[in-house]
């Protein structure tokens, strides 16, 4: 490659990237297609694939800047800020060693099976390629190290086109959005060589309008089969002072009054949000109605980030669901056996659970979330599928900023709008919200303040054809697309 070529190659990917990381915090529906197109633009050179990846995390996940000071887990103030620094900068490089993989996976796929093939070929290539970053997306959310993917860049403000995901899933979404950026890329390549055909634009506008109407005809609603009157109890404790005795003692107090004052409201259960209540800790009186509260506990001599469930009359829990996806360096730490660092947590280091997300209480089903575990389409999905009836997220968004709770909000949307299911979040600082089966979002609480707020959470049974195949149809097509690409080939 050229000189001039690398340098078109490294503007492209560099502002490919920038997009990318502003089409997170909405405006995805702008933003998101043009960043894609460049993408496919700026793939034929993979340090500019690389710097896509590196600017649109480091963009989309700048929060994470908001850890500094780390000085309440023992981190001294002269190395806070360059800590949380590395943080941020080390999930730069690996959001574009992801896209310098796929970028060299492409190339490598096209120069040694499709080998300048004609137009069919170089669709169905972007038609695989397109496939295997969605499949990722949806491998990557099953991981601790998972980024906030293309297919929730939808949301907000495109419900109807993310009706989609009823049918194949937030890694069809990312399939779709990654076809339409080579759409816009091809079209470009044609009318910078005066090579444009208006046959290919009214494709890509049919194909779009049609992919609305099978969107809006997804997000039909159906009937519920029941409600049930849900609590969420917004406790607005920051994370620095969660664990002093004073903010103990006085958590344990608030939490004492809002069971009071949910039962007086009607709720038929309490939620708090996650980590709560501290491991060994019990109610001060017995709980006037069912609590699930996120909080800690020992289990063979491991700790664990759990649901609690306290059934009426209760002051220790008697059920628990422990969380399965922990953040690294802020839960989990590889090896951590091996040294003494045990992560940038007061815990002191948790260990997962179970991967079932599937809630058996006295109440009805729910398929739970607790914190970023919400990224996992798949493992709720199978929840559904095994009888969850809504889905419960808790969470501790606590320190960052209201940025987080919008991308947490997306995936809420897409979750419910996958699943078919209302979800109701209870966050520490928010979001604590409501999300209709349709995406749709009723804010309960304001962020950052303290309150309870009820709410009735509809009840569905009906499956959608995501919660019962996952990802099987988009491996089908992968299987098909490299049928294509084969088949194409063999005629040159």
């Amino acid at each position: 490659m050229f000189k001039e070529e690398q340098s078109i190659a490294m503007c492209q990917g560099v502002l490919g990237g920038l997009l990318a990381g502003l089409a997170f915090f909405g405006g995805g529906i702008i933003f998101m297609p043009s960043a894609l197109a460049l993408l496919w633009s700026a793939r034929r050179s993979s340090r500019a694939s690389f710097f896509w990846g590196f600017f649109a995390v480091l963009i989309s996940h700048y929060w994470l800047l908001s850890l500094h000071p780390l000085t309440w887990v023992g981190i001294p103030s002269s190395l806070s800020l360059p800590v949380a620094v590395g943080i941020w900068l080390l999930c730069g490089v690996f959001g574009g060693i992801l896209v310098f993989t796929w970028a060299l996976l492409g190339r490598f796929f096209e120069l040694k099976v499709c080998r300048g093939g004609g137009e069919q070929e170089s669709f169905w290539h972007g038609f695989v390629m397109s496939l295997v970053w969605g499949l990722a997306e949806v491998q990557l959310a099953k991981t601790p190290f998972f980024w906030i993917g293309v297919g929730s860049s939808l949301l907000p403000e495109d419900r109807i086109l993310a009706g989609l995901a009823r049918w194949v899933g937030s890694g069809g979404l990312a399939t779709f959005q990654l076809l339409a950026g080579w759409l816009i890329w091809r079209v470009s390549l044609r009318w910078r060589n005066r090579l444009i055909r208006n046959s290919l634009l009214r494709i890509g506008l049919i194909v779009l309008l049609v992919a609305h109407g099978l969107g809006w005809f997804a997000l039909r609603p159906v009937q519920a089969v029941s409600s049930i009157s849900v609590g969420a109890w917004q406790s607005a404790v920051p994370i620095r002072e969660k664990f002093s005795e004073e903010q103990k003692a006085l958590s344990k107090t608030s939490l004492d009054q809002a069971l009071k004052n949910a039962k007086g409201k009607g709720a038929s259960v309490l939620v708090t949000p996650e980590g709560t209540i501290s491991s060994g800790e019990r109610l001060i009186n017995p709980s006037p109605i069912p609590l699930l509260s996120g909080g800690f506990r020992w289990i063979r001599g491991q700790q664990r980030s759990s649901l609690l469930v306290f059934q009426v009359g209760e002051i220790a829990p008697h059920h628990a669901l422990d969380k399965h996806r922990l953040v690294p360096l802020g839960e989990w730490v590889p090896f951590s056996s091996a040294f003494s660092f045990r992560g940038l947590s007061a815990l002191g280091g948790l260990q997962p659970g179970g991967p079932s997300r599937l809630l058996n209480w006295q109440g009805p089903n729910a398929a739970l979330a607790i914190c970023y575990e919400l990224s996992d389409g798949h493992l709720l999905g199978q929840a559904v599928k095994s009888g969850a009836k809504w889905l419960l997220t808790i969470a501790n968004l606590d320190p960052y900023p209201i940025a987080l709770h919008k991308q947490f909000i997306a995936i809420s949307q897409l979750r419910s709008i996958e699943s078919r299911r209302e979800l109701i979040s209870v966050a520490n600082t928010g979001p604590s919200i409501l999300v209709s089966t349709s995406g749709v979002v009723k804010h309960l609480l304001p962020s950052f303040s303290q309150g309870l707020a009820v709410e009735e959470v509809h009840l569905y049974e009906k499956l959608t054809i995501y919660t019962i195949f996952g990802e099987a149809p988009l491996i089908l097509f992968l299987i098909v697309g490299i049928f294509f690409i084969f088949n194409t080939h063999d005629r040159y």
